[in-house]
């Protein structure tokens, strides 16, 4: 057990990341455990929990702070609810070299909006019935990559409040953490009942998250998050490119090359 305490630090730093910029910290933990041989159905489903532990502490910040919109987050969050349980069960059957590229293109769009974040436009609007069916679609695909690579479904949840609703940034990033309770509480259930985590590496990653978790959300408050933001891109982007470098040599070893 003792040897496993990093994964109290590991948690900590992606709680800290996922509650500034809503995106629930998977995108750190997953990598990390995968480059460390963490199997992709380990390394997702132990994410989860820590994406769980992550959006509880930042969601009773946020609330603190009077930064959620409880109505939108809680109907967001119960769309996606159907999804993590269909990612959760096609994550049984991924072979690891297609998680790794799967999810090297998760990272890369991840880096993108990490990257834009602040120069994503914000412009009130009143949401139509179209863009209602939208989002109906966008949270059960978000749902769907939350339990698959275990990283919470922010990535589509933050810019679909922005861009789509005309919500402000520093109200999206909150609601996100809201949504992520629903989308990881239910991702998590699925996937234990399944048999697919490691509970004791997953309560160290949900220990270290939830810390984390309260710290980012009251760092978001007055920090200058751009060379933060550009550094976790170019970090993220490095870590993509490993995986596609790894998912290729791994085929070139199968093919006998």
């Amino acid at each position: 057990m003792i040897d496993q305490l990093w994964l109290i630090l590991l948690g900590f730093a992606a709680g800290v990341l996922g509650s500034m910029i809503g995106l629930g910290g998977g995108i750190i933990v997953v990598p990390v455990l995968t480059f460390l041989g963490f199997p992709p159905i380990a390394a997702a489903s132990n994410s989860l929990f820590a994406a769980l532990s992550n959006a509880v502490a930042s969601t009773v910040s946020y609330s603190r702070q009077r930064r959620i919109e409880y109505s939108l987050g809680l109907k967001l969050g119960l769309l996606s609810v159907p999804g993590t349980v269909l990612g959760a069960i096609i994550s049984s059957d991924v072979a690891p070299d297609i998680f790794k590229i799967l999810f090297g293109f998760v990272l890369i769009a991840s880096a993108a909006y990490i990257f834009l974040r602040k120069k994503i436009e914000t412009k009130e609007k009143k949401v139509s019935a179209q863009m209602m069916v939208f989002a109906i679609g966008a949270s059960f695909f978000a749902g769907i990559i939350s339990s698959f690579f275990g990283i919470g479904g922010g990535i589509v949840f933050v810019p679909l409040m922005v861009v789509g609703m005309g919500m402000a940034m520093k109200k999206a990033a909150p609601t996100s953490q809201m949504i992520l309770l629903f989308a990881s509480l239910s991702g998590v259930i699925v996937h234990s009942l399944l048999g697919h985590p490691d509970f004791l590496q997953a309560g160290f990653l949900a220990i270290g998250s939830f810390i984390g978790g309260l710290v980012g959300a009251r760092l978001s408050i007055d920090v200058k998050e751009r060379y933060l933001q550009i550094l976790v891109s170019v970090v993220i982007l490095i870590a993509a490119g490993k995986l596609f470098f790894d998912s290729l040599t791994g085929e070139s070893v199968l093919l006998g090359f």
